[in-house]
């Protein structure tokens, strides 16, 4: 159950393979996967409108990959 008395909705595995394609998969919790920000930055300004401006924010103390550890999936 969802907060508020809402429903749980499942994922339908098949349409999101449709959509995302055959070779994509999402890696389980406790999988060990690596994360790069500068990517990140670039779809978060891509998806605000920021590159109509032409700048992406740049983070130099950060490595650009970082190892994680997933804790949990959550799809949108």
């Amino acid at each position: 159950m969802v907060g508020g008395g809402g429903e749980k909705k499942c994922l339908n595995s098949e349409l999101w393979h449709a959509c995302a394609g055959p070779l994509v998969s999402l890696p389980t919790a406790g999988t060990r996967v690596v994360y790069f920000p500068q990517g990140h930055s670039e779809q978060v300004s891509a998806t605000t409108n920021r590159e109509i401006d032409g700048h992406i924010p740049n983070y130099p103390s950060l490595p650009p990959q970082l190892v994680c550890q997933l804790h949990n999936v959550t799809m949108h």
